[in-house]
């Protein structure tokens, strides 16, 4: 295992054994896994007998590997064996995160022949009658579709829409956790553009809203703004557009922090693919002047030979000191250094040669482009995509109320008029008195958050 890896509840293990019925032995295994780098969070004593106690001790590891030291570090004790290993996160996954449950009740015929038929075809030719009543006499008015095509999912790629559904359950559970949302995963079997886009389509009447997920670049372009064309309710790329709000958040904040304004701030954004993309929209939209995208190929330039596409869109806008180089060379004299592009990719010491008071958020994950305890050696302020360091960025705290905000107020498209407003919001979640470098956004679970995102974006 990697010694630095922070331990994270992600990899949190119960091990049950079986001891002497000594408890000193009990405590010699708490002492032997804290040896081994691990926390320990419970142990509970499940059955004494003469002969034996059989133990439930459960422990944070730092990834898989380490996970499975701790437990041979435990067997190895005398007078203790390992009965069964039970990984804590898959244990709360089997059978799936979400289900479905009835609004009504059903106990008797009166309840069944309103509930369904006769009754419920009255309420369908109502509708068929004046089609705007759906929203009114159906839950689509509250369900938002989360779509993928299982072809760029977190931090592991193209692994298919079998393997992006627990992520899809866990956002559709972060729906419904911060916004009061019924959001249902749609994984589709076709990494077709043109078939992706007629499926979303096709299921379009039952939603309120389109949240597009982990969809691959530059694919999921194009397939938002056809979807956005042919759609009459909100499509929302969160790679894209939940990452810029986030971001553009924290980073008014840490310009706060350090004294400031967006409009004279050089910025620096490694990765120009649907997050980078956004981000610098974003950005120029708020008033920043100068952004440099790099990608692994140099900084973008307008004469930078093969771009083409979003690409060379991008370069259009960027660069208005027409920086050629690496990444180091964009990053001398910067203000910012934005990374959503993957790990290890800048050097600590680099910072140095930013601007005074330098910002760094090394947002890729699981694994950043600097590391963040590094960085705090140079930068005044440091945030990332980890909630095992301060300031993490994380889209849940703009997608749920930006789906709340659309839902209420029954809009038929997202705006950059709108996004503004939902980052203003997060920002502001912040007081003064509360702002330092190592606080400069809000915490995921902070209750007034996504209801002011809500608000920000209905406009009321």
């Amino acid at each position: 295992m990697s010694r630095h890896a922070a331990t994270s509840s992600s990899y949190s293990i119960t091990m049950r054994l079986y001891t002497a019925p000594d408890h000193g032995v009990v405590g010699a295994v708490a002492t032997s896994i804290a040896q081994a780098g691990g926390i320990v969070t419970a142990i509970d004593v499940a059955d004494s007998s003469s002969d034996r106690l059989v133990v439930d001790v459960t422990c944070s590891a730092g990834d898989a590997e380490h996970a499975e030291e701790l437990a041979a570090k435990v067997e190895a004790l005398e007078g203790v064996e390992i009965h069964k290993v039970s990984d804590r996160t898959f244990l709360l996954h089997l059978g799936g995160k979400i289900e479905v449950h009835s609004k009504v009740p059903l106990k008797n015929r009166d309840d069944l022949s309103m509930a369904y038929t006769p009754g419920v075809g009255r309420v369908s030719t109502a509708i068929a009658e004046h089609p705007e009543d759906v929203w009114r006499l159906t839950s689509k008015g509250n369900t938002v579709a989360v779509v993928t095509d299982g072809s760029a999912v977190l931090g592991l790629g193209n692994i298919g829409p079998g393997a992006a559904l627990p992520v899809m359950e866990g956002k559709a559970v972060l729906f419904k956790r911060f916004a009061d949302i019924d959001a249902w995963p749609i994984c589709l079997a076709t990494q077709d553009t043109d078939e992706i886009v007629r499926a979303v389509e096709m299921i379009a009447p039952g939603f309120g809203g389109i949240n597009l997920e982990d969809i691959a670049a530059p694919r999921c372009f194009e397939i938002e703004r056809r979807l956005r064309e042919s759609l009459d309710i909100p499509v929302f790329h969160d790679d894209q557009h939940g990452t810029a709000i986030v971001v553009l958040a924290a980073l008014t904040n840490a310009l706060r922090v350090v004294r400031k304004d967006l409009a004279d701030t050089r910025i620096v954004v490694a990765g120009s693919g649907a997050a980078g993309t956004a981000i610098v929209t974003l950005l120029l939209a708020a008033g920043c002047a100068d952004v440099i995208v790099w990608d692994r190929l140099g900084c973008l330039t307008s004469d930078r030979e093969g771009l083409a596409g979003p690409k060379l869109e991008l370069a259009a806008l960027t660069n208005p000191r027409d920086v050629h180089g690496d990444l180091h060379a964009g990053l001398v004299g910067a203000d910012v250094f934005i990374g959503v592009s993957g790990p290890g990719l800048m050097q600590a010491e680099w910072i140095t040669d930013m601007a005074a008071d330098a910002v760094v958020f090394a947002l890729a994950n699981p694994v950043p482009e600097v590391d963040p305890a590094e960085a705090d050696k140079y930068a005044a302020v440091v945030a990332s995509g980890r909630s095992d360091y301060p300031n993490q960025i994380n889209n849940v705290l703009a997608f749920p109320g930006v789906f709340r905000g659309l839902l209420d107020a029954r809009a038929t498209e997202i705006t950059v008029d709108m996004l503004l407003r939902a980052a203003a919001a997060i920002a502001h979640a912040v007081g003064d008195d509360e702002l330092n470098s190592s606080f400069i956004i809000p915490s995921v679970f902070h209750p007034d958050v996504p209801r002011a995102v809500a608000a920000a974006i209905s406009g009321s």
